[in-house]
């Protein structure tokens, strides 16, 4: 028996065995400090409210 998944299940679990590797092979990997915590909290807050720029947006200018 064979089980399908969508492109975005398989996406989502090639990430998390992506990110279970990089663990094992450095368990500090993920450490961050204060300061960073609160950048990457504000900045994944932003991403779930749909604040960001499109890649045509950000090189639209240049």
């Amino acid at each position: 028996m064979q089980i399908r998944y969508s492109k975005q299940t398989e996406q989502n679990l090639i990430a998390e065995m992506i990110k279970r590797i990089v663990l094992a092979w450095d368990p500090d990997f993920t450490k961050v400090t204060p300061e960073e915590k609160k950048i990457l909290d504000k900045a994944d807050e932003e991403l779930k409210n749909g604040e960001y720029y499109s890649h045509d947006e950000v090189w639209a200018d240049i």
